[in-house]
């Protein structure tokens, strides 16, 4: 099926890994022209490298620390020159999760956690929307979680920025969509990304990382019994994206193999 992404241009934040490297991949296949951002910018270089050759105009890669709005200012200018002079789409991906009960949060972890939340999507979009403004069909999909429609407890802050970021996000659907760039949402539950390899490693038990994973989530209730995988993710995004999506604004996407439990 053809998306309708081909010549299309895409900046894409926290590519280096996980979801963001999955939809810049997918993007890039699509015949989409990509423009990737992470704070390491040697990992998503290497991450990216066989795409390298793609084509002239098809791909520009480079650090960037989304709290930092010169940082990204920066980036999207490059990306824009980098990619034709115009950008068509933006992905705001970057992001983490700060795994502790809200009496154990510093009151520098809570900043951090709305820093990067709430300025890292809103610094991306005030850079982009210009660009996005002459876009005859602009996009922007703002990567989120389940948590904030359904909090933890063991994730109270991460919980509370990723509420106040949906509601930011449908405040942007309708502040941008006169000027026809349409915002929507996808919520994850839990994702085979980076984070959880890393947390299992640190977990006493001596289980083997599947066996692991197959116990997470049926501690967490996942219907479908596992996690999901970057692609799954990917595709969602990347249809949102498409132009045949081009009456969808404002909307959430749950991507939770099941484990919404809110109305």
């Amino acid at each position: 099926m053809d998306l309708g992404l081909n010549g299309r241009a895409v900046v894409v934040t926290g590519a280096s890994s996980g979801i963001g490297l999955a939809t810049a991949r997918m993007l890039l296949a699509e015949g989409a022209a990509v423009a990737a951002c992470a704070r390491d910018g040697d990992r998503l270089r290497a991450a990216l490298a066989p795409y390298a050759e793609a084509g002239p105009g098809r791909l520009h890669a480079a650090s960037c620390d989304v709290t930092r709005a010169e940082q990204v200012e920066e980036f999207v200018a490059a990306s824009a020159g980098a990619l034709g002079g115009r950008i068509d789409g933006l992905v705001c991906n970057a992001g983490r999760s700060l795994m502790a009960p809200l009496d154990e949060t510093t009151d520098d972890q809570i900043r951090a956690e709305f820093e990067l939340k709430i300025f890292g999507t809103l610094h991306a979009v005030r850079a982009a929307r210009p660009h996005l403004a002459d876009s005859a069909d602009a996009s922007i999909v703002v990567v989120n979680a389940i948590l904030a429609r359904q909090p933890e407890a063991r994730l109270a802050v991460t919980s509370s920025a990723r509420a106040a970021l949906l509601n930011l996000t449908r405040t942007l659907a309708g502040t941008l969509g006169p000027q026809g760039t349409r915002v929507n949402s996808v919520l994850l539950g839990l994702i085979d990304t980076g984070q959880w390899r890393r947390r299992h490693r640190a977990a006493a038990g001596g289980l083997g990382y599947k066996e692991w994973t197959r116990e997470l989530a049926a501690d967490r209730g996942i219907p479908l019994g596992r996690l999901g995988r970057p692609e799954e993710v990917a595709f969602p995004i990347v249809s949102l994206l498409s132009p045949l999506s081009g009456y969808t604004t404002g909307a959430t996407l749950d991507i939770g193999g099941g484990i919404a439990r809110h109305a």
